[in-house]
C-alpha cells in the first residue's frame, strides 16, 4: 500500500512510509516479520523495497520507485547488468531529491520493466526534505 503515492501528486510519501515499515516491520530476530511469509512474498517486498523497486500490480510489468536503504546493488539482467546507485544515503535523508535512468532524470517515479532488463545505471540521489 505505500507504494501507491506514487500514483498521486506526493509520491514522498511512499518513500517516507516504505522506510517506516521497513524500520518498524522488519526486525533481525525470530519475531522479526509482523506476519506470516508466505511463500516469501513479505521477504520479496523488503529485499525490492531495500533496492528502491517494487512491482504494484503483477502482470504489469512497471516498478514504481522508492527510497533504497542500500548503496549500491548490482544485478544480472537478461540484456545486461543493471546497477542501482544511491548517493547522499543516510537514516535523515529519507526523501529521493532526483532519480537518473543511464545518466537522464527520470520526470516520474516509474521504470518499466523493459527497461531493466536491457541493463543499466539507475541512481537515486536522496535528500532530507520532499520536494
Amino acid at each position: 500500500i505505500p507504494y501507491l503515492y506514487a500514483w498521486t501528486s506526493q509520491p514522498w510519501k511512499t518513500q517516507y512510509w516504505v522506510r517506516e515499515v521497513m524500520n518498524r516491520m522488519y526486525k533481525n530476530h525470530i519475531r522479526g516479520l509482523s506476519g506470516n511469509d508466505d511463500c516469501g512474498q513479505m521477504s520479496a517486498w523488503y529485499v525490492l523495497s531495500a533496492i528502491g523497486l517494487y512491482q504494484v500490480c503483477p502482470g504489469i510489468p512497471v516498478y514504481a520507485l522508492g527510497r533504497p536503504i542500500v548503496n549500491k546493488a548490482t544485478l544480472p539482467m537478461q540484456k545486461g547488468t543493471l546497477e542501482i546507485l544511491v548517493h547522499n544515503n543516510a537514516a535523515a535523508n529519507k526523501y529521493v531529491k532526483e532519480v537518473k535512468w543511464n545518466g537522464k532524470p527520470l520526470d516520474k517515479p516509474f521504470i518499466t520493466h523493459t527497461e531493466l532488463i536491457q541493463g543499466g545505471k539507475l541512481e537515486f540521489t536522496m535528500n532530507d526534505t520532499h520536494q
